[in-house]
C-alpha cells in the first residue's frame, strides 16, 4: 500500500475520531487504531426501531447540562435490542458511566458520562442519527 494512502487514512481518522479503521486492498491489510478511553469498541447490534423516548427537537435545560454526540451515526439506548436501556430517565449517573453507543462507520463507540448527576432528559429516540455536536441527554 502507498505511504501517501496510509497517511492519508492516518489523518482521516484523526480528523473523524474514529477510535479504530481497517482496510484491506486484494492481499494487503491495515489497521490504524486510536486509543481512548471514552470509546471502545462492542458487538454490532441490529437496528430495531422503536419510538423515540422523547422528542428529538427539544433541547437540554438551561439549568442542567447536556452530554452531547462526539461523532456523527446512529444513537442506541441498549447494548443490543432486547437488553435494558444503559439509561432511564431521573436515573442518577457518575462520570465514567456508559450512557448509550453511537455506530459510526461501523463501529460501536460506547459513550460515557463526562459529569455526575440525574438524567432529566433523553433527548434521542433510539436508531435516531445524530450528528457531531448534538445534544443527548439533560443531566441535572
Amino acid at each position: 500500500m502507498d505511504l501517501r494512502k496510509i497517511k492519508k487514512l492516518i489523518e482521516l481518522v484523526e480528523e473523524s475520531k474514529v477510535v479504530e479503521l481497517e482496510v484491506s486492498s486484494g492481499d494487503e491489510s491495515i489497521r490504524i487504531s486510536m486509543g481512548s478511553a471514552v470509546s471502545q469498541a462492542v458487538q454490532p447490534m441490529e437496528v430495531v426501531a422503536q419510538g423515540p423516548t422523547t422528542s428529538s427537537s427539544m433541547t437540554p435545560s438551561d439549568t442542567g447540562a447536556s452530554e452531547k454526540a462526539p461523532m456523527a451515526g446512529v444513537f442506541y439506548a441498549a447494548p443490543s435490542p432486547d437488553a435494558e436501556p444503559f439509561v432511564r430517565l431521573g436515573q442518577t449517573v457518575s462520570a465514567g458511566d456508559v450512557l448509550c453507543i453511537i455506530e459510526s462507520m461501523k463501529m460501536m463507540n460506547e459513550i460515557v458520562a463526562k459529569q455526575s448527576g440525574t438524567i432529566s432528559k433523553i433527548l434521542v429516540g433510539n436508531g435516531e442519527a445524530v450528528s457531531t455536536g448534538m445534544p443527548l441527554f439533560a443531566i441535572s
